[in-house]
């Protein structure tokens, strides 16, 4: 925390401090003037207001190194009774030196008044009407701050837990980034070296390609979220790859909402999907395939849609959920819980399409 702060939060912690135990001397204040009018003693106003921030202000002095005692010698389970025995003393000395302190300020009150009375005048009646209630005033203040300390060290274990949670989510995503990774470029190697032999030159061109698709991730923060203009323009070095690998049997339709541009979409969320649609989709097929890439702001929601004109799922067959998929449905999971859906389902006019929505944030 920088010094300024940190001496605003000391300063504002000091005025907290005056304010509480102001408000605490000003609320006996109203008593003691309504019991002293019920009781026909006369007592103005000024009069209850200055002895009750006189008793207020004193045990506000002694609460701070009473707080202290109670945050050196809190409740324990395994030795009660040596706390109860610690706590009792300091409630019966914290007492009288309430009372020795009232006395005093009493004392100096009646010399500014020129109404001079010896210390053992103010004392006296002081020990005993108030004794008793010193003692209960202790206890509320240790009880106040053993809650005060609970609160602390619950809020204390609430942050950390969320940190640790935190960190865990970006060390799984991580994890799950760095295998996605390595899946699409053993892809495209096999890709390329399909074609070694059969045309030289598209496999060239397809490691220009490769090279250029791997110097675009290695300048990727590894961030788990990007701006869906990033992705798009990922998907399109891709893509570049995969034109040269089918020609003219793959055909690609983007419906890219500019509205949605800007959204944070988990990285590398596009690549798997289109890359299912073609492996799983287009090549098993002879004729040419075709595949529509949407994005929509629906609600609060962005929706993404991968359309292929392949065969779809099969009739009663599991789904073709590969590492690429399986990458994407736990990586949304891992970012927004409850809050994302991640359907497959086949189109009435053949094909596949895989939808997923999450909340919309820029």
């Amino acid at each position: 925390m920088p010094r300024s702060s940190a001496a605003l939060h000391r300063f504002l912690g000091v005025i907290g401090f005056i304010a509480l135990w102001s408000l605490i001397g000003l609320a006996f204040a109203g008593q003691t003037y309504l019991s002293s009018s019920m009781l026909g003693r006369s007592i103005t106003w000024s009069q209850a207001i200055s002895i009750a921030l006189a008793d207020w202000y004193v045990w506000a002095v002694l609460s701070i190194p009473i707080a202290r005692l109670a945050r050196r010698f809190p409740p324990a389970p395994e030795a009660p009774w040596r706390t109860a025995a610690i706590h009792l003393a300091a409630a019966l000395g914290f007492a009288l030196a309430y009372v020795v302190l009232r006395a005093a300020v009493g004392q100096m009150h009646s010399w500014m008044i020129d109404e001079e009375v010896t210390f053992a005048e103010v004392f006296r009646p002081l020990f005993v009407q108030t004794f008793p209630f010193d003692l209960l005033t202790y206890g509320v203040i240790v009880s106040v701050s053993h809650a005060l300390d609970y609160y602390r060290k619950y809020h204390e274990r609430t942050v950390q837990t969320l940190e640790l949670e935190k960190h865990l989510t970006e060390a799984r995503l991580q994890s799950l980034l760095r295998q996605l990774k390595p899946h699409f470029l053993f892809n495209a190697l096999n890709g390329i070296a399909s074609l070694m032999y059969s045309d030289v030159g598209a496999a060239e061109r397809m490691l220009v390609r490769l090279s250029e698709l791997l110097r675009l991730t290695m300048s990727q923060s590894g961030a788990p979220l990007s701006p869906l203009r990033n992705e798009v323009a990922f998907l399109e070095c891709y893509l570049g790859i995969e034109r040269i690998r089918f020609r003219d049997r793959l055909a690609v339709e983007m419906e890219i909402d500019p509205a949605t541009l800007d959204a944070q979409v988990p990285s590398l969320i596009l690549q798997p999907l289109v890359e299912n649609a073609i492996r799983h989709g287009i090549e098993p097929q002879m004729r040419a395939g075709k595949i529509i890439l949407r994005s929509a702001r629906q609600g609060d929601d962005l929706v993404l849609t991968v359309t292929d004109n392949g065969g779809g799922l099969a009739a009663g067959g599991p789904k073709r959920e590969g590492i690429g998929l399986a990458n994407t449905r736990a990586r949304l999971s891992e970012l927004y819980g409850a809050d994302q859906h991640f359907d497959l389902t086949n189109q009435p006019e053949g094909g596949l399409c895989v939808r997923l929505s999450f909340p919309f944030a820029t």
